[in-house]
């Protein structure tokens, strides 16, 4: 099962898109995914899509994480989604404050499933 985590500071009216690169961002085999993210503090919002499926618009990312420290099932929502070979898959998180904040999430992807 490919998995990709990240921490990242996003500055000041910056974005940061985690999965730019990753080898799965384009899907090869039909299968699931599942994302979990939140943020070090209020003022982070982030889109996700998965092929032409928008899984999140534009809406805040869960604050209270931990620099460092991934997110659990039982603190942040999960974002799930069925995935066909040859999906995109896009998160785009945007820094709406006047200070750095950190993102802390993963993604997994499970091919057959």
């Amino acid at each position: 099962m490919p998995v990709l985590t990240w921490t990242q500071s996003i500055a000041t009216g910056a974005t940061f898109e985690p999965l730019n690169g990753w080898q799965y961002e384009y899907i090869p085999f039909g299968g699931g995914i599942r994302i979990l993210h939140d943020a070090g503090a209020v003022g982070v919002v982030s889109t996700v899509t998965s092929g032409s499926d928008t899984l999140q618009e534009r809406s805040p990312v869960s604050a209270g994480g931990t620099t460092g420290v991934l997110p659990s099932v039982l603190d942040v929502p999960e974002v799930v989604d069925q995935v066909a070979a040859g999906d995109r898959q896009k998160i785009l998180y945007e820094n709406t404050t006047g200070g750095a904040i950190v993102v802390n999430g993963f993604i997994d992807y499970r091919p057959g499933g």
